[in-house]
């Protein structure tokens, strides 16, 4: 299968590192007119290195309506978006602690990253997507939102398992204009510097468990997350929508 996006226009949040990084450069490498953003404007100007030519980079906070709205319609130009991927999210450095200590603060800050983002992100791209009628949304969940958080973070399970909710409804309410909204739930991958204090955490025993609860056993790299997004993100998967792709190793 060969995929392409010659021509296209791509919008790839929390692009500064990790599973960002590697769709920004899948997509580059394919053709396509990438348009990275993160609040990490260091690892910003790495994943344009990486990318070349056909990235451009913005820092911004999707959790700020107003910037969201100002880097799309910049992005979009006189035309509109061809492809979303609502990637930026995370745990914000905070670890597993018990519900009574969490503050509502703590909560709210995990949401506003990793759910209202991808809203206002979607909410962004909608109209230029109807006008065109037809469009790409690939949101980047977890494992965590299908079941329980590795981390113990009840935020992060509660606030993937909400996106996926988000995803469904989208793609019931956008699929009369030719969009379709997917979903990719990653498992463990060490893509990060969170990921990786969380793998030296487990020690050599709780590795040894992770890894061999994988059908595959082995840990995956983020170019596969990547791949799975390309997949949602081309003409081939144009009657697809609503989905959950679970990529994991198989467990």
């Amino acid at each position: 299968m060969n995929i392409t996006f010659e021509g296209r226009r791509v919008i790839v949040t929390g692009a500064g590192h990790g599973f960002g990084r590697a769709i920004a450069k899948a997509f580059a490498g394919r053709g396509a007119r990438v348009f990275a953003c993160d609040v990490n404007s260091a690892g910003l100007s790495e994943t344009r290195a990486l990318c070349g030519a056909k990235c451009e980079t913005r820092t911004v906070d999707i959790t700020r309506r107003p910037d969201v709205e100002a880097f799309i319609a910049e992005a979009a130009g006189d035309g509109s978006i061809d492809v979303l991927v609502n990637n930026a999210g995370g745990v914000l450095g905070q670890v597993g602690r018990p519900l009574e200590e969490i503050s509502p603060a703590e909560w709210q800050g995990i949401f506003d990253v990793n759910v209202t983002g991808a809203f206002y992100c979607s909410q962004a791209v909608a109209s230029g997507m109807k006008k065109a009628r037809r469009g790409r949304i690939v949101n980047i969940s977890s494992g965590a939102g299908l079941g329980i958080s590795l981390t113990g973070i009840q935020a992060y399970a509660s606030a993937k398992a909400a996106q996926i909710g988000l995803t469904r409804q989208l793609a019931h309410e956008l699929g009369p204009w030719g969009i379709t909204v997917n979903n990719v739930a990653p498992g463990f991958v060490r893509s990060n510097p969170t990921t990786e204090r969380q793998w030296q955490s487990y020690g050599a025993e709780g590795q040894r468990r992770l890894v061999e609860a994988i059908a595959l056993k082995r840990l995956g790299a983020p170019e596969d997350i990547a791949h799975a997004v390309l997949f949602f993100a081309s003409d081939q998967a144009g009657w697809i929508t609503g989905q959950v792709l679970s990529v994991d190793g198989g467990k």
